[in-house]
């Protein structure tokens, strides 16, 4: 494979079935395997679906508006960049640190994580050491060249998709009774309150566990800067999200849900410190797999690994991409031979050492306030790829530009678009609704809830006083394919 550079010194080693991968990779996360349970017992069999549907197709459209400017502008930075040059060099100076402060704060939770699970089989060794393994092992992963991370990549979502194909497959012929005795049918659809229970808010409160099951997916158009023919990989790669997501998701909920009822409450005990309740091992369990437990471990390890792997290839090309422009230290954008932003990575894999916290407090405890600071970030990275979306497509047609120089266009534009912003508006306004009860109001929980709103609202006025930014006038964006580097 030509190892062609493109003109930010990066190099393009992603072939399509790596970025295809990626993709895949992206929308399958831990929550998958273990946060399902949790929303059954919440919502019920049928509100958690449609709580996963609506949020999986505002992805799909998130996605789709993503790849139509990725593969017109396949760069390094990618909403970064789009953020700066069809809406504001401020508003990409706070989508880029945002999501850096995301990733960044993902790595982290996934090396916690790493250490819960690995504490499974060794109950009794140091969290610091597997946290310490796991970082090793992903800056091997990306310190050596795009290549190396995008088939590390390929095989470890490889393994999630094998898994949750068996999963489907399994499922299916327990419901009708050909791997037990009885035939399950939908009878657990009719259990108690099923298939809707708590209502609308119990479907709302769902929103915030789907979303951050899917962060990640935006990394598709990332590596878009170091593909190879991304006007072709990137389409076809963005265009499996959405069946994926289907599939997979509401596919899984859907066999949960028939199999073990809402009520059981393994299924809101389900959590990465408790695999032996997740419901893909108590499923694989009623087959007769007796290591199961152990088998769904191992598999929510690399599903973690997978997750982590991507999160700091992400963070450290959203670094080089604002280093390059001006938002970021000179420093973060030195790139080694092997077309590798060497201090990005390492400054990110710096940051996400926060996970050794952990010799401080409990690991279940450092996980949750880490999870807790990333909660809203994803949302507000989507939310602002549509406003980037909707600003490009208006620059388009004020500028007499012809929509078919577009080689992807994002579907069913502009409903789509708008229908994902408002969806992320809703929980991004919506999602601490929880701590204004009859009795008061929860300060903790608002500031848990909205800590990331705050701080990207900083960001963009900071920046906006301090370098007198403008919004971009569409009659004057840069639509040209090579962008300009603006601070």
């Amino acid at each position: 494979m030509s190892e062609r550079k493109d003109e930010s010194g990066l190099q393009r080693k992603l072939s399509p079935r790596q970025m295809n991968m990626i993709a895949i990779g992206g929308a399958i996360g831990t929550g998958l395997f273990v946060a399902t349970g949790s929303s059954i017992s919440t919502a019920g069999p049928g509100g958690s679906m449609v709580a996963y549907g609506l949020i999986g197709i505002a992805i799909y459209f998130i996605m789709t508006a993503l790849g139509e400017m990725a593969t017109y502008r396949p760069v390094p930075g990618a909403f970064e960049t789009y953020s700066t040059d069809y809406v504001d060099p401020a508003f990409g100076f706070a989508m880029g640190w945002n999501y850096w402060y995301c990733s960044a704060m993902t790595l982290a939770t996934e090396l916690v994580a790493s250490a819960i699970v690995m504490k499974f089989w060794f109950p009794d060794s140091s969290s610091v050491m597997w946290s310490a393994i796991s970082i090793i092992l992903l800056l091997v992963l990306n310190l050596f060249s795009a290549g190396i991370f995008g088939e590390a990549e390929f095989w470890f979502a490889g393994i999630k998709v094998v898994t949750i194909i068996i999963f489907l497959v399994i499922g299916v012929l327990m419901i009708f009774g050909i791997f037990n005795s009885d035939t399950v049918g939908f009878e657990n659809w009719t259990v108690g309150e099923a298939p809707f229970v708590g209502g609308g808010f119990a479907i709302f409160s769902i929103f915030m566990v789907a979303g951050f099951s899917f962060v990640g997916v935006e990394a598709t158009a990332i590596a878009a800067g170091e593909c190879v023919n991304p006007e072709k990989t990137v389409p076809k790669a963005i265009n499996s999200v959405f069946w994926r997501i289907l599939l997979f998701y509401i596919g899984a909920i859907f066999i949960v849900a028939t199999l073990i009822p809402y009520t059981d409450p393994n299924l809101l005990n389900a959590d990465v410190d408790n695999v032996a309740v997740s419901p893909f091992t108590i499923i694989f369990e009623k087959v007769g797999l007796a290591a199961a437990a152990s088998f769904m471990n191992a598999v929510i390890l690399t599903s973690i690994l997978s997750c982590g792997n991507s999160t700091l290839y992400s963070a450290s090309r959203l670094l080089y991409s604002m280093a390059e422009s001006g938002k970021a230290p000179k420093a973060l954008g030195k790139v080694s031979k092997k077309g590798v932003p060497l201090y990005a990575v390492l400054f990110t894999a710096a940051t996400a050492c926060l996970c050794f916290l952990t010799s401080l407090d409990s690991d279940s405890v450092v996980y949750t306030w880490l999870y807790n600071a990333t909660g809203l970030t994803g949302f507000l990275t989507w939310f602002g790829i549509c406003i980037c979306h909707i600003r490009f497509r208006k620059g388009f047609k004020a500028q007499g530009r012809d929509i078919n120089e577009l080689k992807y266009k994002s579907k069913f534009y502009p409903f789509g678009t708008w229908y994902s912003l408002i969806i992320c508006t809703a929980v991004i306004l919506g999602q601490g609704y929880y701590a204004f009860t009859s009795s008061g109001i929860d300060w903790y929980g608002i500031l848990v809830a909205y800590i990331g709103l705050p701080i990207f609202v900083a960001l963009y006025i900071i920046r906006k006083v301090v370098k007198k930014t403008k919004i971009v006038h569409v009659a004057e964006m840069d639509l040209s394919k090579t962008p300009m580097r603006q601070q």
